[in-house]
Parts: C-alpha cells; sequence; structure tokens
C-alpha cells in the first residue's frame, strides 16, 4: 500500500495497471451512489425488454401467428363448402350437441 511517500499512489497506480482517471470516477461514483454505485455491473447494454416482457412479446407473435393460420383454415373450409355444392357432392351432417 502507499507508505506516504511522495509518487508512492502513483507507483502503486502504475504497478496496478490503473490509471488516475479510474480513481476520479471510483471517487464520483461513491460520493452519487454510495458503495451501492461501486458494485460490479453487467458490461454493455441494459437489455431493452426484461424476461417479462419478452415473454408477452413471444406469446402475443405466436397469437398472430395462430390467427393467420386460422384464416386461411376457414378459407380452406370455404373453398371445399363451394366446391363440394358445384360438385352435387353432400356433405356429411354434423352433431351440435358434440
Amino acid at each position: 500500500m502507499a507508505s506516504g511517500e511522495p509518487g508512492a499512489v502513483g507507483a502503486l497506480l502504475r504497478r496496478e495497471g490503473i490509471y488516475s482517471s479510474h480513481l476520479a470516477a471510483w471517487r464520483k461514483q461513491l460520493r452519487a451512489n454510495g458503495t451501492n454505485g461501486l458494485e460490479a455491473r453487467k458490461p454493455g447494454r441494459k437489455p431493452k425488454l426484461d424476461a417479462k416482457d419478452r415473454q408477452l412479446l413471444a406469446a402475443t407473435k405466436e397469437l398472430a401467428k395462430l390467427r393467420r393460420q386460422l384464416e386461411v383454415a376457414n378459407a380452406v373450409i370455404e373453398l371445399q363448402k363451394k366446391a363440394h355444392a358445384i360438385l352435387g357432392i353432400a356433405l356429411p351432417e354434423l352433431d351440435e350437441e358434440s
């Protein structure tokens, strides 16, 4: 550690590969946020969406996909009904109770 000799802090910083600007930034964080400001953080940008939002977005996309598939299926059924009517083929009756 620094022994109080002139230049001892500078020598320590050089030996550890720390710039004086790091010390200034750490002191600023300490003043602004206390010891919580010095805690390690994950590098990089914060994610725009949290897990709950990502799950909601995925569910919304899946719902839209299923709605499109349902529209196509209903269109195919209507086409089949028209084809049966044109060809004169009787469609089987469906039980409404089941």
